[in-house]
């Protein structure tokens, strides 16, 4: 049966700042190597028949910690924020009050129907494929993928709290997509450091 294993990627700069990031392709920090770190461990027995890595370095570099080498997907990269790049929550609220991503999109950057496209040509891809699939991004497309794995809508995504360097598990339950396990942090929460905002 199929599972869809996602990966966060580990903390960078403006992940813990809450910063907005898509194409601004930054490093992870020491906390973030920290935490790709652990979640190797997490997963260092299980076995996957696919990887699919996002373009952006702090995606490829969680990957590489986690010892996992897989094909670059471009579908797989962070929501586009346009105008919104590298702004908190609270500042682009000032701009555009109650804006959320998931509703509103990003000025000058993608919409939640661009998304919605990305994500659903991605998942058709996939659902081509047999076996067990890692996939490395970001953290709003990844909430978005979720959403439109089980059907919902883009704005489910809103509700998907989602850590740094979390495993999340994506299937099937009598042959339903579920999603499985969501926002697993138990292979880190020892650290002691903080786990991450919401921004990407």
């Amino acid at each position: 049966m199929q599972k869809i294993y996602l990966c966060r990627h580990g903390e960078t700069d403006w992940s813990k700042s809450g910063r907005h990031t898509s194409f601004t392709d930054l490093e992870l920090t020491k906390n973030g190597e920290k935490q790709a770190n652990c979640l190797y461990r997490r997963i260092k027995d299980m076995s996957f028949d696919h990887v699919m890595i996002s373009p952006l370095q702090r995606a490829r570099q969680t990957a590489e910690l986690v010892q996992l080498k897989g094909e670059i997907e471009p579908d797989l990269f962070e929501w586009k924020y346009g105008e919104y790049e590298g702004l908190t929550t609270d500042q682009i609220q000032k701009l555009e009050p109650h804006w959320n991503v998931f509703t509103h999109g990003a000025k000058g950057g993608e919409s939640p129907k661009e998304v919605t496209q990305r994500a659903d040509r991605l998942i058709k891809k996939i659902r081509k494929l047999n076996g067990h699939i890692a996939l490395f991004s970001s953290g709003h497309f990844t909430r978005a993928f979720a959403a439109r794995w089980i059907g919902a809508p883009i704005n489910m995504g809103q509700y998907l709290a989602l850590s740094t360097a979390s495993l999340s598990i994506l299937g099937y339950e009598h042959d339903y997509p579920v999603i499985e396990c969501w926002n697993d942090i138990s292979h880190y929460l020892k650290l002691g450091e903080t786990h991450g905002k919401r921004a990407a």
